[in-house]
This record gives C-alpha cells, structure tokens and sequence, in this order.
C-alpha cells in the first residue's frame, strides 16, 4: 500500500473519534466538545480579552443582584407572603443560590468561555436544551434590563423632587394622542453602552466605585433602622395562613362585579403549586415562606452573569470561582440584615396596609421620613450599576450563540480590543427602546422563571460532565456530587412551581416563539450541522 492509502486508512478510522466526540449525539442532542469551546475562545476577530480579576468579578455580583430590589422586595415578601419568616424566605433562597453558585465555580473552572449556562449546557446536555437556555438567558436578562432602566428613571425623579429638583424626563411625541418616551432610561442604557465599548475594565472599575457607595448607603440604612427596633414586632414570627381570595375580594368590595374580577385574577396569580394541587390561595402560613423565597429569589438574580463574563476572567479557573462565591456571600448577608431591620421596624399588618411597602415605606411608619431621601439615592446608585452589568451579560450570551452559529454569525464579530461593538450597540439600543416606551413591569416575574430553569440544568450538567469527562482539570468542584447537585436543582424546581400561573403561561409563550426561531433558523445554522 502506498504512503497515500496508509495516510487515508489511518484518517478513516480517526475521523469517527473526533466526530463522536465534537457532536457525541446526532440532531438536536448533539453536544459541543469543551475543547472546541475553548478553541473559540482564541478565534482571531471573535474573542474577547482578558482583564477581570477576583474583586472585579465579587464586585460584578454585588453590583447586578444589589439593586433595587433590597429596598423593596424585602418589604412585599414580609406584607404580602411570610411576615417576620420572609428571614427564612431569604435563607432558603440564600442556600439554594450558594448551592447553584458551587455549580457555576465547577463549570466555569472547567469552561471559561463566554455565554455562562448555555455554553454549559451545549457540553452537555445538547444543542436543542442549549438553545432553550441560551432563549431563557436572553429573556431573563433584557426583561431585567429593560425593567431595570425604566425604573431607573422613576427613582431619579423621586431622588429629584425629594432634593427640590422636580424635572420630568418624559417627552410626549404626536400631540396628546401620541406616544409618551422616557429619555432617563436612554441616558442611562447610552452611558454604560459607550463605557462597555470603551472596554470591560474600565466599565468594571467605574461600577466598583458605584457599587462601594451604594453598599455603603445600604449599611448605613441597616445601622439607623436598628435605632427602631423592637422585637414585639416579630410576634408572631409565622402568621397563621389567610385565605388570598378573601383577601382580594375584600379590598375589590363595593364595586359591581368585582368579586368575580377578583376571583380570576387571584387564580392567575397563585403559585402554580397551589393551583396543581387545587389548594386555595394563601398568604401567610408555611406556604407563604415558600412563596415569598420565589419572590426573594428575584433579589439574588444576577450573581450567574459573573459567569457570561468567564472569558474575560484573568486565570479564570480560580477567579471565577472565588469571584461568584465572595459576591454572592455579600449579598446574602445584606439582604437577611434588611429582612431582619424591617421586621424589626413595623408590623407585618401595618406594612400589608400599603398599596406598595418598601423599606422607605418602613422608615415613614416609624416617623423617619428624612430617610426617603437617603434610599432614594442609594436606589439611583444601586440601579445605575444593575443597568451596566446586564447590559454586559446580554451581549456576552447573544455572542456566544452567534459564534456557535445558532444567531446570525455577524454579532459575534469583536474589534482589535476584543470588544464586540457592534452587538453590544445593538443589546443597547433595544434595551433602551423597551424601557422607553413600553410598560415593561408586568414581565419582571418572567426573570425569575428564565433564570431558574437555567439553575436547574447547569445543576443537572455537573454531575453528568463528571461521568461523562472525568479527565477534565476542574479547578473547583462541586462537594457531595451527585447529590448535592441534584438536590440544588430540585430546589429551583420548587421555586419554579410556587411562581404565579400567569407567570408560567407567558413563559410559555416565549419558549414556543424560542422553539419555532430554532427549527425555521439555529438548527440548519449551527456549526455542528
């Protein structure tokens, strides 16, 4: 046999390998090798550079999940859902992101690529659960942007007038008929779009200093709101359960019909949970822990998107781990002090008297009113930095379902300096439109189910990668594998189902839009095709 048949035999029987090993599963189970993951990330013009270490990534956490939501959330979960036991709400949810979080430091140790729990997801799981993830991230993070930014511009007018500046951001366009902009929410979104351009460190470095005020207005909050403490307040610590309909119908009495307005909308809005099990609507009781730990979840959003940022990590199989276990560790401990300050402050009854309680709602019960102004600045600060980190973790997922070919290819086109200029125009642009103009607030609950389904599966991956690939080099791994994994992601599962009905009807909806998109466009696209 010649030297030519030698060479064409040996690269015959070579060939199925790499292919098993690059696709492991034909049509929509195919998976992503990590090699080649980690190839991409070297791609002349479609990678990014490295420049982000452990304090830029805790910081990150801090800056995404620290938002509004520690002023407010808290305060609806103890009015509306557990009382004083929104602590444990916050506990449970606490735990539970501790135990995704370890699951992210092992992917991400393993992984460092952009794109977070759809590049996971692709290495293990397949192309098609990738691209549902990968459609959920996108989801959870431009509603969460789009929210963000809009509510942006509505503390900004409160921290205004409250300083004797009452300036109005909106504009009316076409007459009294027309269409009503917000030009806050442009500002905002513009700023931060330009400084990610200019580069992701010195956006991290502007958000480090934004974020270190906003932490230190939230302590300053805490320690004032322990002068009002009194203890009475946590009697009793798990108020007896009462009937949300009763509840709903009550406030609704005296207008025609309402009763039956009322009944729909209290179905739509308990948790899937109750509604499968035909037990009635709730607040209070143990079901309102469980409850009130889906809403609080909402608060603890975020410390995942440290994970799309894993190809711009320095030594990224040490610093992402210890980036997203510090961040997230300062969250949880912020957040259980203000549940614990609140509670302390005012009565769960006097704060569910309120069309809308928060923390400042707490501070005015109890006669403090100069701390609006104080909160209201830390909000502004504190959203600022939500806005910029989002802004980044979008670009960074659309990028790396672009370079897998499952977007159009052109988004994940990156400039000299390994920034992707034009998509993160784009991710701005979009953003910016959406909080400007439309009423965004009814979809803020679709995060919460778009990244929980996210948790569930990167999970699931961990202990399947380890089975799978056990001659990896994992930096950092998960304790009590399996178990711990899968415990963690039945966790999120339960969270899942305590969600509204209507919020998982929506969700549905995009997930239907998500699969069509797949099968008419990503599926011939990718480049595992």
């Amino acid at each position: 046999m010649s030297r030519t048949g030698k060479l064409t035999v040996i690269h015959a029987k070579l060939s199925p390998v790499k292919t098993t090993r690059e696709t492991r599963n034909a049509g929509l189970l195919r998976t992503k090798s990590i090699e080649s993951a980690l190839e991409q990330t070297h791609a002349e013009g479609r990678s990014l550079k490295r420049e982000l270490g452990v304090w830029d990534l805790a910081t990150m956490a801090v800056a995404v999940a620290v938002g509004a939501g520690i002023f407010s959330i808290g305060a609806q979960t103890i009015a509306f859902h557990a009382g004083p036991a929104a602590i444990i709400s916050f506990l449970i949810a606490g735990a539970v992101c501790t135990g995704v979080a370890l699951c992210y430091a092992e992917f991400a140790s393993m992984v460092p690529a952009a794109g977070s729990a759809y590049t996971f997801t692709y290495t293990t799981l397949g192309e098609f659960v990738a691209w549902i993830i990968g459609w959920d991230l996108i989801l959870e993070m431009l509603m969460a942007g789009s929210v963000v930014a809009k509510y942006w511009g509505v503390y900004l007018g409160d921290f205004l007038r409250l300083v004797g500046l009452p300036v109005s951001t909106s504009v009316r366009l076409g007459g009294s008929g027309g269409l009503t902009v917000d030009l806050a929410p442009f500002v905002v979104v513009a700023f931060f779009t330009v400084l990610l351009i200019l580069g992701t460190k010195l956006s991290s470095r502007v958000d480090s200093v934004l974020t270190v005020i906003k932490v230190g207005v939230v302590l300053f909050i805490i320690v004032v709101g322990f002068f009002y403490f009194n203890p009475g307040h946590f009697v009793p610590f798990i108020p007896d359960a009462t009937s949300a309909q009763t509840a709903g119908a009550a406030a609704d009495a005296g207008a025609a019909g309402a009763g039956a307005v009322s009944s729909a909308l209290v179905t739509l809005e308990q948790p899937l949970f109750q509604w499968l099990s035909g037990a009635p609507a709730t607040m209070y009781g143990v079901a309102g822990i469980f409850s009130g730990t889906a809403l609080v979840f909402f608060a603890f959003l975020g410390f995942d998107v440290v994970a799309t940022a894993s190809e711009e990590a320095k030594d990224p199989k040490r610093t992402i781990p210890r980036g997203i276990t510090l961040g997230l560790g300062i969250v949880i401990a912020l957040y259980i002090l203000v549940a614990i300050v609140t509670s302390g402050m005012v009565s769960y009854k006097d704060l569910a008297k309120q069309a809308s309680p928060s923390l400042s709602t707490a501070f005015e019960l109890v006669g403090a009113n100069w701390a609006a102004t104080i909160i209201s600045f830390g909000i502004v600060i504190g959203l600022t930095t939500v806005v910029m980190v989002l802004l980044l973790g979008l670009t960074r997922v659309i990028f790396a379902m672009s370079r897998d070919g499952l977007l159009p290819h052109g988004l994940s086109k990156t400039n000299a300096r390994g920034i992707p200029v034009g998509l993160q125009l784009a991710v701005g642009a979009g953003i910016a439109v959406i909080a400007s103009t439309l009423d965004v607030g009814i979809l803020a609950d679709m995060v919460n189910i778009g990244t929980l389904s996210a948790f569930v599966l990167v999970c699931v991956g961990v202990p399947i990668m380890r089975r799978r690939r056990p001659d990896l080099d994992r930096a950092f791994r998960v304790p009590g594998s399996p178990w711990l994994p899968v415990l963690i992601a039945c966790a999120c599962l339960f969270v899942m189902v305590n969600l509204s009905v209507l919020t998982w009807i929506r969700f549905l909806v995009w997930l239907a839009a998500g699969i069509v998109l797949y099968f008419a466009y990503s599926y011939r696209h990718s480049k595992l095709n």
